[in-house]
């Protein structure tokens, strides 16, 4: 009991660790740019890629996506071959908290989008692709990466319930979702006032 309470702790620490490398930080960095003083200040996918550019802005997505993604499929087993869902969900968000509030940046981070993402395509990959198709949709519309970002948030828990059946994974979900609308809460403040930016224009980042 007492070497399976620290395989977790251990897995759980790692998780975290690994959330807190800021990617998008370290890109911009290799190019000169603070990201945290350039465009919306957020060392997120989005924010590198109007201010650094389309192709480090899709390497920062993939690796964010990517922290996720091997927490739930490879450091989870460090608590065994079949880790438990609760297991899996406690790793999940540690890896999602250290991408938001990484200890590298003073706990400054993300919105948690992509490695949210990353942590889902482990647990439930259907719901994952129907929420990336619903943002397929709703960006190129609306021209707001931001709304596409919380409506596939929003959607991610129904998703999952209609693909999986599984609720303890469903309500891991809800939960996601409401902090990932919560960390938009300037956004949807934009959007209400019409002043949220839209993609291809060079004014302030979403």
């Amino acid at each position: 009991m007492c070497e399976g309470i620290w395989r977790v702790l251990v897995a759980v620490i790692l998780s975290y660790l690994l959330g807190s490398i800021p990617t998008s930080f370290l890109l911009g960095r290799l190019r000169g740019v603070d990201l945290r003083r350039q465009g919306s200040g957020n060392v997120g996918a989005t924010n590198a890629f109007r201010v650094l550019g389309p192709l480090p802005g899709v390497i920062s997505l993939i690796l964010d996506i990517g922290k996720g993604l091997v927490a739930i499929t490879v450091l989870a087993r460090i608590c065994g071959p079949q880790p438990t869902n609760w297991i899996k969900i406690l790793i999940g968000l540690a890896v999602i908290a250290g991408h938001n509030w990484t200890v590298f940046l003073k706990f400054k981070g993300g919105k948690g989008v992509a490695t949210s993402s990353g942590v889902f395509l482990g647990l439930a990959p259907y719901a994952v692709l129907f929420s990336a198709l619903l943002w397929l949709i709703v960006v190129p519309i609306s021209r707001y990466v931001s709304l596409g970002s919380i409506l596939a948030a929003i959607s991610l828990p129904v998703f999952i319930w209609w693909t999986e059946k599984e609720i303890t994974i469903t309500l891991f979900g809800l939960l996601i979702s409401l902090l990932v609308v919560i960390r938009h809460q300037a956004n949807i403040k934009r959007l209400i006032k019409g002043e949220e930016s839209k993609v291809g224009r060079g004014k302030k980042i979403v």
